[in-house]
């Protein structure tokens, strides 16, 4: 039986294979890309173990991206069977933040949204990052309508993970629908 949602935290995701031996490309959610491999098996969500055996940079010089051995992995056949898939870590085997202002992005979602005076703004719901930064994906508490703001001490100068709570600076608009583009005249 696979483990909580809640005591596992995401670290890396396999992408397709690599060569015809069995290896995999990985990309790595990690501070340090390569320490993936050291924390042991990882798991699936489905709860399956995967042991990452070795790991090295793979081409093109994306630091997160890496080509994976993984135990029992050796045709091309069952490393292509790996795309896709997440891998999971448990919250325990992973190693406090060193500062201050480091958190674990999962840790972040389920956050109460607020201003600065302490108004209820949303819920983060997700964090994803498209190559630019981190992102928070928030919900409006009024609205439910969701918007991306930019996980920086601009717009978010507080982050209390004990009080379960973001204090944002968010632009008067944040919620606005999207205006459609004008059509140009033939």
């Amino acid at each position: 039986m696979p483990a909580r949602r809640d005591d596992l935290v995401l670290v890396g995701e396999f992408g397709r294979a690599h060569g015809l031996k069995g290896e995999v490309r990985l990309k790595s959610f990690t501070g340090d890309p390569a320490a993936i491999a050291g924390y042991g098996p990882l798991l699936t969500a489905q709860g399956r173990s995967i042991s990452v055996e070795k790991v090295r940079p793979a081409a093109g010089g994306a630091p997160d991206m890496l080509i994976a051995q993984v135990k029992g992995v050796t045709s091309r056949e069952a490393a292509e069977a790996l795309n896709r898939v997440p891998l999971f870590v448990a919250r325990e085997k992973l190693p406090p933040p060193e500062e201050e202002d480091e958190f674990l992005l999962a840790d972040l979602i389920g956050l109460s949204v607020v201003d600065e005076a302490g108004a209820q703004i949303g819920t983060v719901i997700d964090v994803p990052n498209y190559g630019g930064g981190d992102l928070l994906d928030i919900r409006s508490a009024a609205t439910g309508a969701t918007a991306l703001l930019p996980f920086t001490k601009a717009f978010v100068p507080t982050v209390d993970i004990p009080g379960r709570r973001i204090v944002a600076a968010l632009p008067e608009d944040f919620f606005a629908p999207a205006r459609p583009e004008p059509k140009e005249e033939a």
